[in-house]
């Protein structure tokens, strides 16, 4: 048998070693490979960055903003005489409080509920969502939905926030996976989140019961964060709307509660409540020179009135005040 060759031994020599440090080179590679796919978040990551439905409804900040012009009240008059048991006023942009009354004690919060009601839909839903209408509610103020009826949950919205439609938030917390049980239970889980420490719910229409409350304080808080949020902003602001279901069989002539929504430039939303045991109760925005004002009335004799009072008593009394920073102010003293 012919010998091998020097330089087929060399060459076998050279290759077996080649092979060998392109083995360590892809060994190597693999496991720098690995490291990094395991170092890449979740795909749930990238689907709530991408997918979520309201990026916008994060709570107002509540500390005093620094630069923002500040309210001063240039007659120390105060609107002692509301008939409301609850009561706060505050400037939104600096967070101030203008007026207040019983801040933190507990009161049945009626259809103000439905500001809760319609942040814990978006949390689940998509405004052009279809449900069905099932258990038909004919207690209260309503949107006379019919049974079987397939409506847009932003409908269903409309129906709640403008109309204060009882049977629409029924509708809406059965459609709710879990039921109206759960729907609960994500309100008062928000509830918690939003730091509303003295809020508890029951139910999501507003209907009196012991376990079901709020404060001033709670509400107006509560309020920021609807307000904070553009699809529901706009729709507190509406005077009236007629909506439809998805086949435009039945309609639904939606007029806000709110009188004062259309009658006095710069007031919108955000949600009226009335039942025997809570009384009248109203929760307003009133913008005007730039300034906005929340306010905040329960258990009222007349909320209309009273809020139309308060609004000619905040711009009647108050002059915005420009605050000079801490670095302005060392530059001054300088």
């Amino acid at each position: 048998m012919p010998k091998k060759s020097k330089f087929r031994k060399k060459t076998k020599k050279k290759l077996d070693t080649s092979l060998s440090s392109v083995s360590i080179k892809h060994l190597f590679g693999m496991v720098i490979l690995s490291i990094f796919f395991f170092l890449l978040p979740g795909q749930n990551i990238y689907y709530h960055l991408t997918f979520s439905k309201e990026q916008e409804d994060l709570p107002f900040v509540e500390e005093p903003i620094s630069n923002a012009p500040l309210p001063v009240n240039t007659t120390n008059y105060f609107p002692d005489y509301l008939t409301a048991e609850g009561v706060y006023i505050e400037d939104i942009v600096s967070n101030i409080s203008l007026f207040e009354k019983n801040l933190d004690m507990n009161m049945a919060p009626a259809s103000t509920t439905k500001m809760m009601t319609a942040l814990v839909v978006l949390d689940v839903f998509y405004p052009d969502d279809v449900i069905e209408v099932k258990t038909l509610v004919k207690e209260g103020h309503l949107m006379e939905l019919i049974e079987g009826e397939r409506i847009t949950v932003e409908n269903l919205l409309y129906g709640i926030l403008i109309h204060s439609g009882n049977d629409a938030a029924y509708t809406l917390a059965e459609n709710f996976p879990g039921g109206v049980d759960e729907f609960v239970e994500a309100m008062n889980k928000k509830a918690k989140e939003l730091n509303l420490s003295n809020t508890h719910f029951t139910n999501p229409i507003g209907f009196d019961d012991e376990n079901h409350y709020s404060t001033p304080r709670d509400l107006a808080r509560l309020a920021k964060v609807v307000l904070n949020n553009k699809t529901l902003a706009k729709m507190v602001g509406i005077p009236n709307i007629t909506v439809s279901d998805v086949t435009y069989t039945h309609f639904h002539q939606l007029i806000n509660v709110n009188e004062l929504v259309g009658k006095i430039p710069g007031v919108s939303g955000v949600k009226t409540g009335f039942t025997e045991n809570a009384g009248e109760s109203l929760i307003s925005v009133a913008q005007r020179n730039g300034h906005n004002v929340l306010i905040v009335l329960l258990k009222s004799e007349s909320r209309f009135s009273e809020t139309e009072e308060i609004i000619n008593w905040v711009f009647s009394n108050h002059v915005w005040e420009e605050v000079a920073s801490p670095v302005e102010t060392d530059e001054t003293n300088t």
